[in-house]
């Protein structure tokens, strides 16, 4: 068997608990977190081998998945765990996920065919059992990183679509009118009932069509308290299922009448807190849009960027909220008219160059464009404002710092030195129809010297080279 770095522990506690050695152990395609999975066997023996980085989330899955699969829900199953709860084994459930169901069984006018629909249906049956037993039998406590999807949690994923996908599209705004309109949007989502187990991320990708034709369900470890439309939300407004408006209202309408049988519930008020729960959801997909697609470079995410938009554009010119979020309106508005993300999968020949500042305190940025690596500049040997007072506040895109930068000629040597280094891979990657390519700048603090430094690279590249795309991210200051 040829050996994968780093699957010690998992192929370790596969032998402790099957008392077989690994036959067969095989890396599965990353998702959106940092999770790692395994396909692990050994004669009639198969499971998924899990390494997760975060404790805290280990500790939510397994928790959740014990108390659903005792209720009789299907999920997956823990079946071991290491010492220190970093790995563990889960069983493999054969089949296919509902969204490549759905890509296979699509009919000429894109809408799902009829046994499409009636998975999904089967799927919303099930839904309510999560959300109303969800309560009874889960210990919140667990929940990671918070145990309700409360105004907080809402503003953290309205701050993640601003400073990930707003600002790293360019798009213009007003920071104190934007936050405004997100108080405004959050105290109005805070209103509906909220005492229901949340999924979060209940969407088609993670939601499996076993060999037995039964739905399937995972990575829920994102749980919490939370209100009943967002859930729905989640899975009829997925960006890339790419559901018709009419196929939506059949399965929100189906939803309801299988949720009545297990809630007595205000069907009105359900209905009238509904599509503000599709727009936060649709936001909070765009953030990660443009943290996993723009910044770590998983191209994947960037396919459903197009998808999301006609969603929004659909929102708007057909469910208008009954509260006044101007400013926001005007901004989603924005990116539904912007032509380069309306067309960004067509840009898929076109090369990526991510230019990145980062602090040498933290280490150097993970390129997950799947090249390999690119530049790694370090600016520490240049002259340091930030070792005076006067500069401590300011960073590398501030006057004052580069009104002092403009005094040392080192700066401008290195400067120039490494753009010409940057400039020959980026002729050739051109030529060569390549996608990506990293050029990372660091330095003690990643506040002056490497904030400098990128934005002088980015803006010599979009000058030179308008026809490529660059991505600008300071991993220090724009997370701030």
């Amino acid at each position: 068997m040829a050996k994968i770095a780093n699957t010690e522990n998992l192929e370790s506690l596969f032998v402790k608990h099957f008392n077989k050695e690994v036959q067969k152990i095989e890396k599965l395609p990353l998702s959106g977190s940092n999770r790692e999975y395994f396909y692990m066997t050994s004669d009639n023996i198969e499971c998924i081998g899990t390494i997760g980085k975060e404790l805290k989330e280990n500790q939510a899955f397994i928790s959740f998945s014990d108390a659903f699969s005792k209720a009789g829900l299907n999920v997956p199953k823990v079946l071991a765990i290491s010492d220190d709860g970093l790995t563990y084994l889960q069983t493999y459930i054969k089949g296919v996920s509902l969204f490549d169901y759905l890509e296979k069984h699509r009919l000429s006018d894109k809408n799902p065919d009829n046994q499409t629909v009636e998975y999904y249906k089967d799927v919303l049956r099930n839904l309510p059992k999560f959300q109303t037993k969800g309560i009874e039998i889960l210990d919140f406590d667990k929940c990671y990183p918070r145990k309700s999807f409360d105004s907080q949690s809402i503003m953290w994923d309205l701050n993640y679509f601003k400073y990930y996908f707003l600002k790293t599209t360019h798009t213009v705004f007003d920071e104190q009118l934007l936050e405004n309109d997100f108080l405004t949007l959050t105290d109005y989502l805070c209103k509906a009932p909220s005492e229901f187990f949340l999924y979060r991320d209940f969407q088609s990708r993670n939601i499996i069509i076993g060999d037995d034709k039964r739905p399937y369900f995972i990575d829920f470890q994102g749980g919490r308290k939370g209100a009943l439309q967002y859930d729905v939300a989640s899975l009829l407004y997925d960006g890339k299922a790419a559901l018709s408006p009419e196929i939506r209202l059949e399965l929100l309408d189906f939803y309801i009448s299988e949720l009545k049988k297990v809630l007595d519930f205000n069907e009105q008020e359900f209905r009238k807190y509904f599509y503000a729960f599709v727009y936060v959801r649709i936001m909070q997909a765009m953030g990660s849009y443009g943290y996993r697609g723009f910044l770590e470079q998983k191209t994947h995410f960037l396919a459903s960027i197009p998808p999301a938009l006609k969603n929004l554009e659909y929102l708007l010119d057909n469910h208008k909220l009954d509260i006044e979020i101007p400013h926001l309106e005007k901004c989603l508005r924005a990116l539904t008219e912007n032509e380069n993300l309306k067309n960004y999968d067509s840009q898929k020949s076109v090369l990526t160059v991510s230019v990145k500042s980062f602090s040498y305190r933290k280490g150097i940025p993970y390129d997950a464009s799947g090249n390999g690596g690119g530049f790694v500049f370090d600016c520490r040997a240049i002259h340091n404002p930030g070792r005076y007072e006067k500069y401590k506040n300011f960073n590398g895109k501030d006057k004052e710092v580069i009104e002092f930068f403009s005094k040392e000629p080192e700066m401008a040597e290195f400067v120039a030195l490494t753009q010409k280094i940057v400039e020959i891979s980026v002729k050739k990657y051109i030529e060569r129809g390549f996608k990506n390519l990293s050029v990372f700048f660091g330095c003690t603090g990643g506040q002056h010297r490497s904030v400098y430094c990128a934005e002088r690279m980015a803006e010599f590249l979009r000058n030179n080279y308008p026809q490529i795309n660059v991505e600008l991210f300071h991993t220090e200051q724009d997370k701030k």
